[in-house]
C-alpha cells in the first residue's frame, strides 16, 4: 500500500510517500480501504520526537490515528458491519495516513457527510465528548468553551448545543467570531480581559468550562468558573493535574463515535474542514497544523 511515513523523527519535510506493508485486522478489528484521514496535534507531535519518551515508536511509521473509508476487510468476532460498509472511526496512535487502516473502534458515516467529514469526525468527536461528559449535564447551564473554532472545540460547541446547553460561549480569534455564531456559540476574543468580557455576556456567571486550547490559560478559567471541578480540559493535562481540574482523555470507543454520527445524521453535528490536502502534500497539512489558529479540521485525501 502506499503510505506517508517518516524515517527518523523531525519537521514535517521528513515525511515521505512510499510503499509500506498491508496491515491486516486482529481479532475485534476491522480494515478500511480510507478515503481520507485527518491532521491531529498529536500526529506532528509524535512526528517531531516531542512525545518520544511517552510513545516510543518504531519507526519508520506512519502518522495519523483517526480515518474514514470502506471497510474491506474483517477480523475474527467482529458484528454489524459488512465488506463495503462507509465507516469512521480510530485505530492505534498512528497508521492511518495510508491507503489501509486498522480500526478498533468505529461508527457507519451518516449519509449527511461526505469522506472528509467523516475524516474529521473521529477523534474530535469522542476528545469533545468526554471533556463535555466530565462536567456533568448540560441542561440549562452556561459553557464557556476555550479554543472553540479548532477541530475538538467547533465539535464541543455543536456536540453542546444537541444536548441542550443553555448557553455556550466560545473563545476564538476575531476572524472566526461569525464561525462560531454559526455553530451556536456566543464568540468572545481569548487573552487578557477575558473575565471582564464574559461578566457582560454572561451577568450570571459561567458554570462550566472546557478547555481545548492548552493555551496557558487554566488558572484564569478556573478562577473564572470559581471551582476547579467546574472546569475540564482535554489539552493541557499537566496543568489540569496541578489544578485539581477533570482531565479528559480520548478512547477508542465505538459507542461515543455512534453516538456523534447519530448526531451527524440528524443535522446537529456536521464536522467542519478547513482544508482537504492530498497525500502528496502531506508535510503542507502538518505545517498547517502546527501553525495552529485552525477553523475546524485539516483532512489528507487518500
Amino acid at each position: 500500500m502506499r503510505a506517508a511515513r517518516f524515517h527518523e523523527y523531525g519537521g514535517a519535510e521528513s515525511l515521505v510517500i512510499e510503499q509500506a506493508p498491508d496491515p491486516h485486522p486482529g481479532p475485534g478489528e476491522i480494515r478500511v480501504r480510507v478515503a481520507a484521514a485527518s491532521v491531529n496535534p498529536i500526529d506532528w507531535k509524535l512526528r517531531s520526537g516531542a512525545l518520544h519518551q511517552i510513545f516510543p515508536l518504531d519507526l519508520p511509521d506512519i502518522p495519523g490515528r483517526d480515518g474514514a473509508g470502506v471497510v474491506d476487510e474483517i477480523g475474527d468476532g467482529v458484528q454489524g458491519v459488512s465488506i463495503g460498509d462507509r465507516v469512521f472511526g480510530l485505530g492505534g496512535v498512528t497508521g492511518a495516513t495510508a491507503e489501509l487502516l486498522i480500526l478498533s473502534a468505529w461508527a457507519h458515516t451518516p449519509a449527511t457527510w461526505n469522506d472528509e467529514q467523516a475524516a474529521g469526525a473521529g477523534l474530535a468527536s469522542v476528545t469533545a465528548m468526554r471533556g463535555l461528559d466530565a462536567l456533568g449535564p448540560l441542561a440549562g447551564r452556561t459553557l464557556l468553551v476555550e479554543g472553540a473554532a479548532g477541530g475538538v472545540g467547533s465539535a464541543a460547541v455543536e456536540i453542546a448545543v444537541a444536548q441542550g446547553v443553555g448557553t455556550v460561549i466560545g473563545t476564538a480569534s476575531e476572524r472566526n467570531h461569525e464561525f462560531l455564531t454559526s455553530l451556536g456559540a456566543v464568540p468572545t476574543t481569548y487573552g487578557p480581559g477575558l473575565a471582564q468580557r464574559l461578566a457582560t455576556l454572561a451577568p450570571h456567571g459561567v458554570d462550566i468550562v472546557l478547555d481545548t486550547a492548552a493555551s496557558g490559560s487554566l488558572d484564569d478559567l478556573v478562577a473564572i468558573a470559581g471551582d476547579p471541578k467546574r472546569v475540564a480540559t482535554v489539552a493541557d493535562h499537566a496543568g489540569g493535574q496541578r489544578l485539581g481540574t477533570h482531565v479528559a482523555d480520548a478512547v477508542n470507543d465505538s459507542t461515543l463515535l455512534s453516538a456523534a454520527a447519530e448526531l451527524g445524521g440528524q443535522g446537529r453535528y456536521t464536522p467542519r474542514i478547513e482544508q482537504a490536502y492530498p497525500l502528496e502534500r502531506i508535510a503542507d497539512a502538518h505545517s498547517h497544523a502546527e501553525r495552529g489558529r485552525t477553523r475546524g479540521k485539516i483532512v489528507i485525501c487518500i
